[in-house]
């Protein structure tokens, strides 16, 4: 047998299923398959009959007989089709605003004759672009506090500052990254590109960033304890092998992310490489200040760009000519500090060392020819880890 709140619902869907809806609407509600259409008509029509009353309201004061029957069905509807659904056992919130213009039309409306506005009538404010009408079973609310937050100063270059702070909606820490105020319109435009290029790239081993400020020109990423320098500079001595090998395959598993993206960073450092550490030593590498990053898509990378960058590879004539193998000199250097903790290049004969070498080769035609060989080689590496290595 069929469960009659349940045809009673279909009925409600239904009834609205061939009412004539704009898109401008229906994607206000696209979230809720079932009763979407239903909402965005209602919304639709409240918005219609509210811009007429506030331009009536400026002008003749008189709201028209048809509109004014019109509007007390409206109201009327609005009423049932949310007083059925709450029998039905679904919540659905009008916003307040709303509910208060209903209330208040519905007291001098009439249904013949016309109606005449109020002197006092207040002007109903239009929504427009976010739903009146909200499903609390489908949803979350997040509250707002406004409160304000303390900025921490925590690294500090040419274009940009970067701050941590608390947020205070989710107790979560966040980096704030902050163009410097002297900035061209050149280097706002790359402070830009560098957030698009990281927005659209999904990677566990790439910084995360979340929202974009264009008066501010500043934008929110996830917070790193640590630049890879300062992680291994505090923990050198007592760091194995078997983890530094896990932080070099997570540095280059990024790299390589980002060349098969058809990104060349131009930047790599021990400044642009940073850690999140976990309870238990685990670490987590992220690649980052993408500020410098060479698309292949991007006709802008490769005109007028002087030569920048921390790790400089001494074969590369201008930086239009950077290309893969000038990566991994950068690279090379990189990976010589993460086995060796020491900022100058490794020439011992183990494994580690040839590797190093085969990165900065003078002759670029020795070098590793794509980041995917390397990470070869680098992963054929050998260590005996003790019984209480800590993970990485």
């Amino acid at each position: 047998m069929a469960d009659p709140t349940e045809l009673m619902l279909v009925d409600l869907s239904q009834s609205y299923a061939d009412i004539n809806v704009s898109n401008a609407f229906l994607r206000l509600y696209e979230s809720d398959g079932r009763f979407g259409r239903a909402f965005a008509s209602l919304h639709e029509r409240l918005n219609g009959h509210f811009e007429s009353i506030n331009d009536r309201a400026e002008t003749t004061r008189h709201y028209w007989a048809e509109s004014s029957r019109e509007m007390l069905a409206l109201a009327k509807e609005v009423k049932n089709l949310l007083q059925s659904l709450k029998h039905a056992g679904v919540q659905v919130h009008l916003a307040e605003a709303y509910v208060a213009a209903i209330e208040n039309c519905q007291s001098w409306l009439v249904r013949s004759g016309g109606s005449t506005v109020p002197d006092d009538f207040e002007q109903v404010e239009i929504i427009r672009y976010e739903p009146v009408f909200s499903r609390p079973d489908t949803e979350i609310k997040l509250k707002k506090s406004g409160q304000r937050t303390q900025l921490r100063l925590i690294g500090e270059g040419s274009y940009a500052k970067v701050f941590s702070f608390i947020d205070p909606d989710y107790g979560v820490k966040f980096a704030l990254k902050r163009a410097n105020k002297d900035l061209n319109e050149r280097d706002l435009y790359r402070f830009r590109q560098e957030f698009d290029i990281l927005k659209r790239l999904r990677f566990p081993y790439i910084v995360e960033v979340f929202q974009y400020d264009s008066d501010r020109h500043e934008y929110l990423m996830e917070f790193c304890e640590s630049t890879l320098r300062n992680f291994i500079k505090k923990r050198n001595n007592t760091l194995p092998f078997s983890s530094r090998k896990r932080i070099a395959l997570q540095f280059l598993y990024g790299i390589n992310y980002i060349h098969n993206e058809g990104l060349l960073h131009r930047d790599v450092s021990l400044q642009n490489v940073l850690v999140k550490t976990f309870n238990g030593g685990a670490v987590l590498v992220k690649l980052s200040d993408f500020g410098l990053a060479k698309d292949k898509n991007s006709a802008y990378t490769r005109t007028k760009t002087e030569m920048r960058g921390t790790i400089r590879d001494p074969l590369l004539a201008n930086f239009k000519e950077y290309g893969v193998r000038n990566e991994i000199y950068s690279i090379g250097w990189v990976l010589s500090y993460i086995f060796s903790g020491k900022e100058a290049l490794m020439a011992q004969k183990d494994a580690p060392s040839q590797i190093v070498r085969k990165c900065t080769a003078h002759d670029v035609a020795h070098r590793y020819q794509s980041v995917r060989d390397l990470i070869g080689d680098v992963e054929k590496l050998e260590a005996t880890p003790p019984p209480t290595d800590a993970p990485a």
